[in-house]
């Protein structure tokens, strides 16, 4: 019976991971929009859209920054999913929990 070769899982694992970093950053720009005067102006780049015309930009180029470090950086290895799994899962729990409106309203 012939082996079957396997492919790494880092690059995966860095999207994965990358997703889960970039929707923790989506909840971090919301609060902090919402808790901070200065910080709604900062992120207000399209009058009509408000700020979250800077939120959701921010929060893409953090996801892809994340992206294009870790995917090089895991391409030929083999890591442990399950352990990147679970932080993707905090990462996003915690980026849903900070754009649920009744948490970042109560910093207003």
């Amino acid at each position: 019976m012939a082996q079957m070769k396997t492919k790494p899982n880092g690059p995966v694992a860095a999207a994965f991971l990358a997703a889960g970093i970039g929707t923790f950053a989506l909840g971090l720009f919301t609060t902090g929009a919402a808790a901070f005067d200065g910080v709604a102006s900062a992120l207000r780049w399209s009058t009509p859209v408000g700020p979250l015309s800077g939120k959701s930009t921010l929060a893409v180029i953090v996801w892809l920054a994340a992206w294009v470090v870790l995917g090089p950086l895991w391409r030929t290895r083999e890591v442990r999913f399950a352990s990147i799994y679970r932080w993707t899962l905090v990462l996003v729990a915690l980026g849903l929990l900070l754009t649920f409106p009744p948490f970042f309203e109560a910093f207003e």
